[in-house]
C-alpha cells in the first residue's frame, strides 16, 4: 500500500479531531497540515479502514512491509509517530492491546457529503484489508489451489480443513486461496489468526475481533457472531488459522455452521476437526524432482521445491542464481527436507554463508542446520524443530511415547509391526490401532495404501530425525531397537528352504519392502555383538541378497559377522562361507570365493559334516565352472554328487545332476551331460517337484543349442516354458522366453524372436531381476545386430553392459568371450569412433531408455547387411 494515493475519488474521512484525506495522502489536524512519513501514513490508513477490530501486530507487520523482513522495533517506532501525529498520548483513539495487538476507535467519521458512516459493526469494508499480506508468491501449488477453491464454491461443502505437518504451507495456501476468493465472496473474507489461543472459550472473541464486531454487555461473543453472521446478505468466508491445540473448537465451529447458512468455514490445523460435513484436504510437501529428471535444467527449473529455493536464496542473497551446474544439488537438498516449504526457505537461507555443497553435507543433521527463521514469524515457524516441538507438545503421553519408538523404522512400518515393535511389553497403556490413527490425523505420520495391499506407514525424515532424538533422550532406545531386530528375524527366517515358489516370490518381495529395516536390524546386532542374532540373520536373507542381486551388501554383512565371530560358531561359519562363496563367484572376484570355499570345507571337514562337506564340494565346483575352468568343476561336481548319494538326499542328488552336466556340457562331454540331466528328471518326476523337472528340460535345450541342434533345443525350451507356466513359476518362464528368443534370432526369425524376449524382459522387469534384465538386453542386443543395425547393437548392449557394473554381476570369461564374437561385427560396421560414441550413450542410458531403445521397432541408423 502506498500512502501517496493519486485517484480523484479516493475517499476522505473526518473525525472529531483530525481529517485524513487518501487523495493527497495528508492527515490534517486543528487545521493545519501534519507531515507523516509514508509507512507512518499507511498505518493511519489501515487503522481507520479497520478501526475498531483487533488488529494483530504481525498482521500490520505484513500490510505495512509486504516485501521485508522486519523486527517489532520498526512497528514501535511507527506507532510512536502516529500517536504523535494524532496528539494520542493517551492511548484514546490507538489503544495497545498487550501481546495482541492494537484497536483503533474515533468519534464517528463523516464522509466529504456530509453523511455518517454507519458504526464499524456493520459497515462493509474491502475484505482484502483484512487477509494478511503473503511476502512472498506462492509457487507450485497451482492443482491444490483450483481444488480447494471449487470446493468453498460448492454450496454443498460448508467446512474445509486443509491438513498437513508443520511447514507444510497451509497457512501460506489458505491465505491465497481467500486472496483468490474475494470476489466471488463480494470481499466477505475473514482471517482468523489462533496461533496464540490456546483457549477455545476464546476463538469466539478472536471471530469477533478480526470481523470488527463490538462487545455487547450480557451476550457472550458466540452468539454476538452469529447473530452478526446472520445479517450478511451474501456469503462470508472464515478463514481459521491453527486450530490444531485448541481442537475442542469444534463444536463451536459445528454451531456457527448450522446457525448461519451463508457461513462457510476454511481451516488449516495438522488434524481434522471430526465435524459432520468436513471436507479434509490433506496438504502435502511440495512435488520433488523426479529421478529421471535430475539430468535436465529445465525440468528441475520449473520444479515447485527448487523454484522457492531459489526464489529464496535469492532474497537473501541477490547474486545466488540457479544454473545448470547448481541444480541438481539444489534438488537434492529438497529431497533431503522432504519439499517442506519450511524447510527449503531456511535451508536457501545459509546460501549467505555456506555454498551450496556444504549445505547438502550438513543436512544429515536437518534440524541443527535449519534454523535462525526470520524473528518477525512466530516462534514456531524459526526453526524446524520449534515446527515440530509444537506438534509434539500437543500429543498425549503414550502418542509421544509410540512417535518416539516408531523412529526405529527405517522403510515404513504395518500396524503388525508398530504392534510389535512399540508395543512388545504392552506398556503403551492404550490401542495401537488409535494411536496410530490419531498421529496420522495429526499429519506427524503419513499413511499409503495401493489397492488391496495393507496400508503402509512413514516418517517424513525430518519428523523421523527428531522422533528419534526424543527416543534416544527418553532411554528406551536400546530396548526399541532390540524389538524391532527381533521383528526383522522373524521376517527374515520366514523364507525358509520348504516355500513354494509362489511364496518365494511373495517373500522376496516383502524383503524388498523392508530391505532399510532389515540394513537399521544388522547394524544393530552386530554394534551389540549379538552372534546367534546376527548369523540368523545374515543366513537367513542370502537368498535375498542373492536372488535380488544385493551381492556385495552380502558380501560385506557375511564378512562382518565372520570377523566378529572369530573362531566361534563354527557350523554357522562354515555355511557363512558357502554363501559368500556364491556372492564373491557371482561378482567375479573368483580368488575370493576360491578361499571362502575351501576355509567352508575346512570347517566341515574338522567337524565331521558330511552334508557340510557336500556343499562345500559344490560350491567349490561352481565357482571353477564360471571361472572357466571346467574340468575342475566336472571333478568337484563327482565328489559332492557321490556326497549326496551316500547321504541319501535325492533332491539335493538331482540339483547336484543338473550342476555336474551344466559343466560337462562345457567342458564338451554332452554324453555325460545328457546321462546327467536324464537322470535328475527321473528323480524330480518320482519326487513330483515338477520345478525341477522344468528346469531339467531347459537344461537339454542348453545342451543340444551348445550341439547345435537348434531344432531339439527349441523343443525342450517349448516343454520348459510351458512346464513352467503350469507351476506358475514366472522367473522359469523368462528364462525359457530368453532362451527360446536366442533360438528365433539365431534361426533368422526376427519377429518370433522379438515378442520372446518382450515378454521375457516384462517378468524380469515385474520381478526387478537385474541380471536377467541384462541377459536378454544382450539377446536384443544381437537381434538388432541380427537386423542389420549396429548402432543400436552397440547402444543396448552398452546399457546392459553398464547395468551388470552397477549391479557387480559379470558375465563369466566364457559368456564374455562368446558375446564379444557376436558384437564383433557391429563394431566392424559402426567403425570405432561412431562405436565408441553409441557405448557412450549406451552406458548413459537409465534402464528404462534402455528398455525402451531395446524394443523399440525403429529403422536402423548405421547398417549392414543382415546376417544369414
Amino acid at each position: 500500500m502506498s500512502g501517496q494515493n493519486t485517484q480523484k475519488d479516493a475517499p476522505r474521512y473526518k473525525f472529531a479531531d483530525f481529517e485524513l484525506d487518501l487523495a493527497r495522502g495528508s492527515l490534517l489536524r486543528a487545521n493545519r497540515e501534519v507531515k507523516l512519513r509514508p509507512k507512518v501514513f499507511d498505518a493511519l490508513r489501515f487503522f481507520v479502514e479497520n478501526q475498531g477490530r483487533l488488529v494483530a501486530k504481525d498482521e500490520l507487520i505484513h500490510a505495512l512491509w509486504p516485501d521485508a523482513f522486519v523486527t517489532d522495533d520498526s512497528l514501535v517506532q511507527c506507532m510512536v509517530e502516529l500517536r504523535r501525529a494524532l496528539d494520542d498520548r493517551g492511548q484514546e483513539i490507538l489503544k495497545t492491546v498487550p501481546r495482541r495487538g492494537y484497536v483503533f476507535e474515533a468519534p464517528v467519521a463523516i464522509n466529504a457529503s456530509g453523511t455518517a458512516i454507519p458504526e464499524p459493526a456493520a459497515m462493509p469494508r474491502v475484505g482484502i484489508s483484512r487477509l494478511p499480506v503473503p511476502r512472498t508468491p506462492l509457487i507450485g501449488r497451482e492443482r491444490e489451489l483450483a481444488e480447494i477453491e471449487h470446493l468453498l464454491l460448492d454450496p454443498a461443502v460448508r467446512l474445509i480443513t486443509l491438513t498437513g505437518s508443520g511447514g507444510s504451507g497451509k497457512t501460506r495456501l489458505a491465505l491465497q486461496v481467500a486472496e483468490n476468493l474475494m470476489a466471488p465472496f463480494s470481499g466477505q473474507v475473514y482471517f482468523v489468526g489462533l496461533a496464540a489461543v490456546s483457549d477455545p472459550a476464546m476463538v469466539p472473541r478472536s471471530i469477533a475481533d478480526s470481523m470488527g464486531i463490538r462487545e455487547t454487555p450480557g451476550l457472550r461473543f458466540r452468539d454476538l457472531v452469529k447473530e452478526h453472521l446472520r445479517t450478511y446478505p451474501s456469503p462470508v468466508v472464515l478463514l481459521l488459522d491453527n486450530l490444531e491445540q485448541i481442537l475442542p473448537v469444534s463444536g463451536v465451529v459445528a454451531e456457527l455452521i448450522e446457525g448461519c447458512r451463508r457461513l462457510k468455514v476454511l481451516a488449516t490445523s495438522r488434524s481434522p476437526l471430526r465435524v459432520y460435513g468436513e471436507h479434509e484436504y490433506p496438504v502435502s510437501p511440495l512435488a520433488l524432482p523426479q529421478p529421471e529428471h535430475l539430468r535436465s535444467y529445465a525440468e528441475l527449473s520449473a520444479n515447485p521445491s527448487v523454484a522457492l529455493f531459489g526464489q529464496r536464496a535469492v532474497a537473501v542473497k541477490p547474486s545466488f542464481k540457479l544454473t545448470p551446474e547448481n541444480a541438481a544439488v539444489v534438488a537434492e537438498i529438497c529431497s533431503r527436507v522432504d519439499g517442506l516449504p519450511l524447510a527449503i526457505e531456511l535451508a536457501a537461507a545459509r546460501v549467505k554463508m555456506l555454498p551450496l555443497a556444504q549445505i547438502l553435507a550438513r543436512l544429515e543433521s536437518r534440524l541443527q542446520l535449519l534454523t535462525a527463521g526470520p524473528r518477525d514469524l512466530p516462534e514456531r515457524q524459526q526453526t524446524l524443530r520449534n515446527a515440530i516441538d509444537w506438534s509434539y507438545d500437543l500429543l498425549t503421553e503414550a502418542e509421544q511415547q509410540l512417535l518416539r519408538r516408531l523412529s526405529v523404522f527405517r522403510g515404513g512400518w504395518t500396524l503388525d509391526a508398530a504392534e510389535a515393535v512399540c508395543n512388545a511389553r504392552s506398556d503403551l497403556g492404550a490401542d495401537v490401532f488409535e494411536l496410530m490413527s490419531s498421529l496420522v490425523d495429526k499429519s506427524l505420520v503419513q499413511q499409503r495404501q495401493e489397492g488391496d495391499e495393507e496400508p503402509r506407514f512413514r516418517f517424513l525424515n525430518t519428523i523421523q530425525e527428531y522422533a528419534l532424538e526424543r527416543l534416544i533422550h527418553s532411554g528406551e532406545e536400546p530396548a526399541t531397537k532390540r524389538a524391532h531386530a527381533a521383528y526383522c528375524l522373524v521376517l527374515a527366517e520366514e523364507g525358509n528352504p520348504d516355500l513354494t515358489e509362489a511364496e518365494r516370490v511373495q517373500w522376496l518381495e516383502l524383503c524388498e519392502v523392508e530391505h532399510d529395516d532389515f540394513r537399521a536390524a544388522l547394524d544393530f546386532v552386530l554394534l551389540t555383538r549379538d552372534l546367534d542374532w546376527g548369523f540368523r540373520m545374515c543366513l537367513a536373507l542370502f537368498k535375498f541378497w542373492e536372488m535380488r542381486e544385493h551381492l556385495t551388501e552380502g558380501r560385506v554383512r557375511l564378512e562382518a559377522i565372520l570377523d566378529l565371530a572369530g573362531d566361534r560358531c563354527a557350523k554357522e561359519r562354515g555355511k557363512a562361507c558357502h554363501m559368500l562363496g556364491a556372492l564373491t563367484t557371482a561378482l567375479g572376484d573368483f580368488t575370493a570365493a576360491r578361499k571362502f570355499l575351501e576355509w567352508g570345507l575346512e570347517i566341515f571337514q574338522e567337524l565331521n559334516d558330511d552334508t557340510g562337506i557336500a556343499i562345500s564340494l559344490n560350491a567349490l565346483a561352481v565357482s571353477a565352472r564360471d571361472r572357466g575352468d571346467n574340468l575342475a568343476a566336472q571333478e568337484a561336481f563327482e565328489q559332492s554328487l557321490e556326497g549326496w548319494r551316500k547321504a541319501g538326499d535325492r533332491v539335493a542328488t538331482a540339483r547336484g545332476l543338473h550342476n555336474l552336466a551344466n559343466a560337462a556340457k562345457n567342458h564338451g562331454d554332452y554324453t555325460r551331460a545328457r546321462m546327467a540331466l536324464l537322470e535328475a528328471l527321473e528323480i524330480f518326476t518320482a519326487l513330483g517337484d515338477w520345478n525341477g523337472v522344468a528346469w531339467s528340460l531347459n537344461q537339454q535345450g542348453d545342451v543340444a543349442l551348445e550341439q547345435g541342434d537348434s531344432s531339439g533345443a527349441r523343443e525342450f525350451y517349448g516343454k520348459a516354458l510351458e512346464a513352467f507356466r503350469q507351476i506358475g513359476d514366472r522367473w522359469g518362464v523368462a528364462r525359457s522366453l530368453a532362451d527360446l528368443g536366442s533360438i528365433e534370432c539365431e534361426s533368422g526369425e526376427p519377429a518370433e524372436a522379438q515378442a520372446a524376449y518382450r515378454e521375457s524382459l516384462e517378468i524380469f522387469t515385474s520381478l526387478e531381476h537385474r541380471r536377467g534384465i541384462a541377459r536378454v538386453l544382450e539377446g536384443l542386443a544381437c537381434l538388432a545386430l541380427k537386423k542389420g543395425d549396429a548402432r543400436r547393437a552397440i547402444l543396448i548392449a552398452a546399457a546392459a553392459a553398464d547395468l551388470r557394473r552397477r549391479i557387480s554381476a559379470p558375465l563369466t570369461p566364457l559368456e564374455q568371450r562368446k558375446f564379444d564374437q557376436k558384437l564383433k561385427r557391429a563394431w566392424e560396421a559402426a567403425g570405432e569412433r561412431a562405436g565408441r560414441k553409441a557405448w557412450a550413450e549406451g552406458a548413459a542410458m537409465s534402464l528404462e531408455q534402455a528398455i525402451q531403445c531395446a524394443l523399440a521397432e525403429q529403422q536402423p541408423t548405421t547398417t549392414i547387411s543382415p546376417v544369414q
